[in-house]
């Protein structure tokens, strides 16, 4: 696309949740902006395609939307993407778990039905799920004010002491002190049966933690609350008709937006402010009052600031080279001919996201053998089934899945199984992606009555056909980088203070690898366009 000769306030390179959020807060002021986008699509990890099949409609990556319907992000441009043509459709039964032995949790939208079921699994589990969930709604407002605010700002200094006011200095420090466990303690010492335990430990994988990890327990708790509020809900029709909307309300605030425009450098002006970017085929492009950067720390720093007059300060330096990734992601699509006959119920059916692990053990072994480079023996499955509550997304009779297996290498050390033949640089190979790809499809078929006869197509995604498609999943890493907590919260990306400006005048940073962390809520493109 050519590039347009408005006058533009602001650009923004890369074209993710937070970016399209960012672009469309400031469109709100009446601020000119410029999205630029490297591929020929827009959506980062938001990618939608009939990749396995003509007629079935799959989602690439990300699908499910509740960070972003309960998002502040949601509640200033929901009504505009609504007036644009978003849609959702909602599933009942959000999420669950099945087991080897055909053993299952499901939590649904209904609080008392999930009473009644947990405490069928193991007298007390309900009554402790229903004290859980609301001690957590009671600490709701502080937990969302902490994780979706800017951190160095009075606003949360203010959240905080009001806090400490309610609660005392001690019982502030035992609040942190709590919120700092693990999920494998939260999880043992809270609910007898192992069902329970398997429901909730996967989520802890998809913060890009693992259930020894500080704060996991915390997060279970939140994605628990914020599910069987919202549900996993996804976008009728695939993640491309909130593309679509967001395009339609960008321009239609007087924005623009560029794909396959390649950005190779920041520009500064005569004063050392970021003032515009070359892209790679030369042309430049200006902006009146700021360059914002939607991309991973190395990114930013070592590519797109590479020629950039002066050197990084030390400290900017020390962090982007100490700056760390996560385990890597594959994603596996399924055409079916026929919806999945699960062996353990009908019920399963119904569930928009399936977990598929032994249980905590399982989910504990898988995330530590992928840490260590494995690849995990028994991975942990996460199965989406979109087309149960989007019609749209198969042909009428059919059946589609989405798998996520959260827990990959993203570099190849060796196979916990002992079965698989790994190259000796480590990489993935395409042979080893479909190979892996069989053992995940093993267990799944397993699981379904005469699955193998009902496959029309299989597509697979490794972490690194991930990263070709989205050079900010650095080894197929989807949160933009480890989410351990010496690098999330007020050290995310760096360890100095920030709220998502840089050490260059006119230069903003957004993304996953920014506070308040990877997901579809559009967290740091909501807190930047509300700011600016």
């Amino acid at each position: 696309m050519n590039a347009p000769t408005t006058a533009y306030d602001h650009i923004i390179i890369g074209s993710g949740i937070n970016a399209l959020v960012a672009a469309a807060m400031l469109g709100k002021k009446g601020r000119k902006v410029l999205l630029l986008e490297r591929n020929p699509m827009i959506g980062g990890c938001l990618r939608t395609e009939e990749i396995a099949r003509p007629g079935f409609v799959h989602d690439v990556m990300a699908t499910t939307m509740v960070l972003f319907i309960t998002s502040p992000a949601f509640a200033a441009l929901g009504k505009d993407l609504e007036a644009r043509g978003l849609e959702f459709a909602h599933c009942p039964t959000p999420t669950g778990v099945l087991r080897p032995d055909g053993s299952h949790a499901i939590l649904s939208m209904d609080r008392a039905r999930n009473i009644a079921h947990f405490d069928a699994l193991a007298a007390g589990d309900g009554t402790a799920f229903e004290r859980e969930m609301g001690r957590f709604g009671g600490n709701a407002g502080f937990v969302f004010g902490l994780l979706g605010g800017e951190l160095w700002t009075a606003a949360t200094l203010k959240l905080v002491a009001k806090e400490a006011w309610k609660r005392g200095l001690k019982g502030l420090a035992a609040f942190f002190g709590e919120a700092l466990a693990p999920a494998r303690g939260y999880l043992e010492t809270t609910y007898r049966s192992e069902e329970m335990r398997a429901l909730f430990a996967p989520w802890a994988l998809h913060c890009g933690l693992g259930p020894e990890s500080a704060y996991s327990a915390e997060m279970t708790k939140v994605i628990g609350f914020a599910i069987e509020m919202a549900g996993c809900p996804i976008v009728k029709g695939g993640a491309r008709n909130l593309l679509a909307a967001f395009e339609r309300l960008i321009r239609d605030q007087g924005g623009a937006i560029m794909t396959e425009a390649d950005v190779a450098a920041i520009v500064p002006d005569g004063a050392g402010r970021a003032a515009g970017v070359r892209l790679a085929d030369g042309q430049v492009l200006k902006a009146g009052k700021g360059i914002i950067a939607s991309v991973t720390p190395n990114q930013l720093y070592e590519r797109l600031l590479g020629d950039w007059p002066t050197p990084l300060p030390a400290e900017v330096d020390e962090g982007v080279k100490s700056y760390r990734y996560g385990k890597g992601n594959m994603q596996i699509h399924y055409a079916l001919s026929a919806p999945p006959a699960w062996k353990a119920g009908a019920e399963l059916g119904k569930i928009a996201l399936l977990h598929l692990t032994p249980g905590l053990d399982g989910v504990s072994r898988s995330a530590n053998e992928a840490e260590r480079g494995q690849l995990p023996a028994v991975p942990t499955i996460c199965v989406g089934q979109p087309a149960s509550f989007d019609p749209s997304r198969a042909p009428e009779g059919s059946g589609l899945l989405w798998l996520q297996i959260p827990d990959t290498p993203r570099q190849i050390k060796g196979d916990a199984a002992g079965e698989l033949a790994i190259p000796p640089d480590g990489r993935w190979t395409d042979a080893l992606r479909e190979a892996f790809a069989d053992r995940i499809e093993t267990i799944l078929a397993g699981h379904i009555e005469g699955f193998r006869d009902t496959i029309l197509s299989r597509r697979v995604y490794s972490p690194a056909d991930l990263e070709a498609m989205n050079v900010n999943l650095v080894g197929g890493d989807p949160y933009g980088g480890f989410c351990g907590l010496d690098q999330f919260f007020l050290w995310r990306p760096l360890k100095r203070p920030s709220n998502h400006r840089t050490h260059i005048a006119g230069l903003y940073h957004i993304g996953a690898s920014t506070h308040p962390g990877p997901g579809l809520g559009g967290g740091s493109g909501f807190l930047l366009g509300s700011s600016l």
